[in-house]
């Protein structure tokens, strides 16, 4: 044992191996060996010998806190962490002063999204020893999960003045530098990671992220690029080239890669349908095909423009839509039937998700089916808005400036009210069919008597639309109210950050997707004051035509 010691001390872990194995042999009951040998196993990555002979320790001497310790450290890592934390209660309950085994515990809670204990843990830890860098690191990883963006990179600078060029230390602050949309410093966080550990692929990954927000698309895809050469099967990579390849314009690529968005992390299992995928590999004629939803409401009005040419092909098309949509839907030629999400389909042969609609179709800028208008309002709506707003003069200005919040690229995306300021002192009549108005919105909404402001009260989509058919122009950002207005053939006005999305291409003012639509561009990042003076000046002209 003397002997294993020794050379366990030195990292010789393989020398050290086989003497305590000797040992087992001539001993099996023998507790140090048992456990110092389950911690060589852990080190060297053969986690179920480790459990195995923890577990054993444990049992031959359940007083030994560091082995509760080391069997939690080894559940941890088989992800069976409510059986770590176990573990770890009972190392502490016999040696509660063990700063080691708290912060082991305090990462077990990290991950078992308990944060906020997570982090009471870590300050302990750091209360006693300040120079902690592993409970400095976690410390950052948990106030970024709580959104303390700027305390979490506060957290990782002092973890990487204890120890400099830690790659997960830079990773993670350049993920929360990339959360706070300082991109310039998310892209060198990551590549102080990078020069740390070269093989590190999330750091490529979440450069690449970084890199797409500054408008560096073919840096971006570089990145991705060699991210894939790391992890060849790695979903989230090949997604964010899919987006960062559909922005350049290439389709055919992008599309293709586009398919791996049902594997990438966070998303639900796919509900199975019963009958097979259909992405274009045969004609449909005289067959069933089931179209349904799988993303926003922008999504599903942009991509149901495909209903038309399927059922012109001769397919008979059932359309599954979120029930908010329903009714607009109906209205939408080729669609023998519509349906909301959730309810029973009829018989189908085959079906297709929304979004591959455009790899099944092997679509180019060039061939994006664009007859519009393919879809309406109903006389009905018409006529309940007709009176309220037919009353206002023209011309009529439409506005929607936030889109949902939950969107990942939101803070990009939205404009604050305020912002619009000065398009409201032009002659017009301006109408709010922003549905969601947050707090501060709301209230200089509210105190603004330019704006008829009607978001409130529109109980569906079919309210929107009738909205919008009365109005002369929408100025919108990109949401699902630009969509409509788009899929409707009315003027419409976009608000684009520096990154948008794919679908808007990188430059030029027009869209394959919505011809009647006008892009407007920030042309640096986060300058909506610039979009908003190019904006009042077409509109001051507008309005005077």
């Amino acid at each position: 044992m003397n002997e294993a010691l020794a050379l366990h001390r030195q990292g010789r872990l393989r020398d050290a191996e086989k003497i305590y194995t000797r040992v087992l042999k001539a001993a099996p009951d023998h507790f140090d060996a048992l456990n110092l040998l389950g911690t060589i196993k852990a080190q060297l990555g053969r986690i179920g010998e480790a459990h195995r002979l923890l577990s054993a320790a444990v049992k031959l001497n359940p007083r030994a806190p560091q082995a509760w310790a080391n069997l939690g450290q080894v559940l941890h890592a088989l992800k069976r962490d409510r059986d770590a934390l176990e573990c770890f209660d009972k190392a502490l309950a016999l040696n509660p002063d063990d700063i080691g085994i708290v912060n082991n515990r305090a990462d077990v809670l990290l991950t078992l999204g308990r944060t906020e204990e997570a982090l009471a843990a870590f300050r302990q830890v750091l209360a006693r020893v300040p120079q902690h860098p592993q409970a400095r690191l976690s410390s950052g990883i948990a106030h970024a999960a709580l959104g303390a963006l700027d305390e979490a990179v506060a957290e990782f600078d002092r973890a990487l003045t204890l120890a400099p060029g830690h790659p997960a230390a830079h990773f993670n602050r350049g993920i929360a530098l990339y959360d706070l949309a300082r991109y310039a410093e998310a892209v060198a966080a990551h590549d102080s990671a990078l020069a740390a550990a070269p093989d590190h692929g999330g750091a490529l990954l979440n450069r690449g992220r970084a890199l797409a927000a500054l408008n560096r698309f073919d840096d971006a895809i570089a990145s991705y690029g060699k991210a894939q050469a790391l992890r060849k099967d790695d979903a989230d990579v090949h997604f964010m080239e899919s987006l960062a390849l559909l922005t350049l314009g290439d389709y055919r690529r992008g599309f293709e890669k586009y398919e791996w968005r049902w594997r990438r992390s966070g998303m639900p299992e796919q509900k199975s349908r019963g009958r097979p995928l259909w992405r274009g590999d045969y004609p449909l004629a005289r067959k069933t095909v089931l179209l349904h939803a799988e993303q926003g409401f922008g999504d599903t009005i942009q991509f149901a423009r495909y209903v038309p040419v399927l059922a012109a092909n001769g397919a008979k098309v059932v359309l599954e839509v979120q029930p908010e949509l329903t009714a607009l839907m109906a209205r939408l030629e080729g669609a023998a039937a519509v349906i909301a999400r959730g309810t029973a389909a009829p018989p189908f042969d085959v079906h297709c998700p929304l979004g591959s609609l455009p790899l099944a179709f092997k679509t180019e800028p060039a061939t994006v089916p664009a007859n519009i208008p393919y879809l309406s309002a109903d006389d009905a709506r018409l006529a309940k808005w007709s009176a309220r707003i037919g009353a206002l003069e023209r011309p009529r200005i439409a506005l929607a400036w936030a889109g949902n919040p939950s969107h990942l690229n939101d803070r990009n995306r939205s404009v604050p009210f305020a912002k619009l300021a000065p398009l409201l002192s032009i002659p017009a009549q301006f109408v709010s069919i922003q549905r969601d108005v947050r707090g501060e919105d709301a209230i200089a909404l509210a105190g603004d008597s330019r704006v008829t402001n009607v978001g409130a009260e529109l109980d569906s989509f079919t309210d929107t639309a009738a909205l919008i058919a009365q109005c002369d122009l929408v100025i919108a950002v990109d949401t699902a109210v630009a969509h409509l207005a788009g899929a409707m053939g009315r003027p419409l006005w976009m608000l684009l950050p520096f990154a948008p999305d794919w679908r808007w291409t990188l430059d030029g003012e027009t869209s394959p997707w919505y011809p009647t639509a006008r892009l407007f561009r920030q042309t640096s990042l986060g300058d909506w004051d610039g979009v908003i003076a190019r904006v009042g000046d077409a509109l001051e002209r507008f309005v005077q035509s």
